[in-house]
């Protein structure tokens, strides 16, 4: 009651039904907890969610910033939590990002502030758009469109690598999208695999622009020179030069989101984050075929001019890598599910850390000092081959790994005899003895006439 999520009608009739129950146990001598088949009730008959039937059990009550009742909590950002919430009046589902009490100061409000108005001058089909912003005491949110299905990083990790069809079409969508936002005049900075989500439809969208600049005024953003982002995805400029990035930055990014989505894998992974960053300065990744045999020539060839490490040589505008995957993608790709269900294994969701405890930290890093000191050399933009063999040469993307070996039946005599041996012993085991046997006598009798 003290929530306001249930009316007093309501909760009188899952009383009702939970002493119904209860006497039903007794009769069978069985034993019942009360506080679990209560929250089972209220959750049956639509009355609270299961994010918030866990919350009353922990004792919180707060549950509405403004007017959006929190129903779900859907993530981790990189300004703040993200919960999935429903307008009181309007009855629409929404996401609001939440910027949490302990990292209120002037610094992150001035920047969830330029969030909120660099996300609503954003209207693309690919791209998180903004509803609404408030504040709440001393909360403060940000309301978005919810996008059901999931990111593709869960995506790759809970279905595995992507085809080559299926990596083109989403990442086409997502350069559409990051194109706008380039012709607004903004560079994304953070494009990764968790901040592109995948509806059920496979409709892709760029979220978290929050860390978005203006590549004309770059130098008037209070992070600007401060390294943002997530190690495995940045361009070399960003930690080189971070006061000297653009569009062309989140091209290399979104390179490394086309090789994660079709390997699974990051371009460089394992190792600390100065390893990381080294790596991504002066190493060359494996091939990716070397993960998926599947690719072509040509696709590998786009990844490859994504990731170039010398800006001038990389493909310049997100337009061309839509333009470029289009040969790919097709139209319906099934690849994301909306009904996925919290295992029995699974922890409960968190907490809001404004009315309870902490959650763990984000995966995004914000460094403080420049890279410079970093000696990098130049880079062909190709990737490293493991493959062994008389026309696989490293650095080459053009040849695939050799195909295996197999060996021929006309030449392998031992395989010719297993198989004779394994004949003869099923022949024995399924005929009758004196069938088998009759048939023997025959064929000696025959070939002795």
């Amino acid at each position: 009651m003290a929530s306001g999520l249930v009316p007093q009608e309501q909760l009188d009739y899952c009383l009702r039904l939970l002493r119904h129950r209860q006497a039903t146990a007794m009769a069978k001598n069985e034993a019942i907890d009360l506080d679990r088949v209560l929250r089972e009730i209220l959750i049956e008959q639509g009355a609270v969610t299961e994010y918030q039937a866990f919350q009353l059990v922990d004792g919180k009550i707060k549950f509405r910033l403004g007017p959006y009742v929190i129903t779900d909590f859907i993530g981790q950002g990189g300004m703040g939590q993200v919960f999935k919430a429903v307008h009181q009046i309007m009855g629409r589902e929404c996401a609001v990002k939440v910027l949490p009490l302990h990292r209120v100061n002037e610094e992150t409000i001035a920047g969830f502030m330029r969030e909120i108005r660099l996300q609503a001058r954003l209207d693309c089909p690919h791209l998180v758009r903004a509803y609404d912003a408030g504040q709440d005491g001393s909360v403060h949110y940000l309301v978005t469109e919810y996008v059901p299905g999931m990111d593709l990083r869960k995506l790759v990790k809970t279905r595995g690598r992507l085809r080559q069809d299926q990596a083109s079409s989403i990442i086409m969508q997502a350069a559409l999208g990051l194109n706008y936002a380039h012709e607004q005049g903004m560079v994304h900075r953070d494009v990764k695999p968790g901040n592109i989500l995948v509806t059920p439809d496979s409709i892709a969208k760029v979220s978290d622009v929050g860390l978005a600049g203006f590549t004309r005024n770059l130098s008037d953003d209070p992070r600007a020179g401060k390294i943002v982002g997530t190690p495995d995805f940045l361009s070399p400029e960003q930690y080189k030069t971070p006061l000297n990035v653009g569009p062309v930055s989140d091209v290399y990014s979104l390179g490394c989101t086309l090789y994660y989505s079709v390997t699974g894998k990051a371009p460089f992974p394992g190792g600390d984050i100065p390893s990381k960053i080294r790596r991504h300065l002066e190493a060359t990744p494996l091939h990716p075929r070397n993960f998926n045999p599947d690719l072509s020539d040509e696709f590998v060839d786009v990844i490859a001019e994504m990731m170039e490490k010398d800006p001038r040589k990389r493909i310049q505008d997100c337009a061309e890598v839509a333009a470029r995957l289009e040969v790919w993608a097709t139209n319906a790709l099934p690849v994301a599910q909306s009904n996925w269900t919290r295992g029995p294994w699974m922890a409960p969701p968190p907490v809001m850390p404004e009315f309870g405890l902490p959650t763990n930290p984000p995966d995004e890093v914000l460094y403080e000092t420049s890279m410079n000191s970093l000696e990098t050399h130049p880079s062909r933009g190709e990737f490293e081959s493991h493959s062994v063999g008389e026309n696989s040469l490293p650095g080459s993307r053009s040849n695939a790994p050799p195909p295996p070996q197999f060996l021929n039946n006309e030449a392998n005599p031992v395989g010719t005899m297993s198989r004779t041996m394994l004949v003869a012993m099923t022949i024995a085991v399924v005929l009758p003895p004196a069938l088998l046997i009759g048939a023997i006598l025959g064929y000696l009798i025959a070939y002795r006439s």
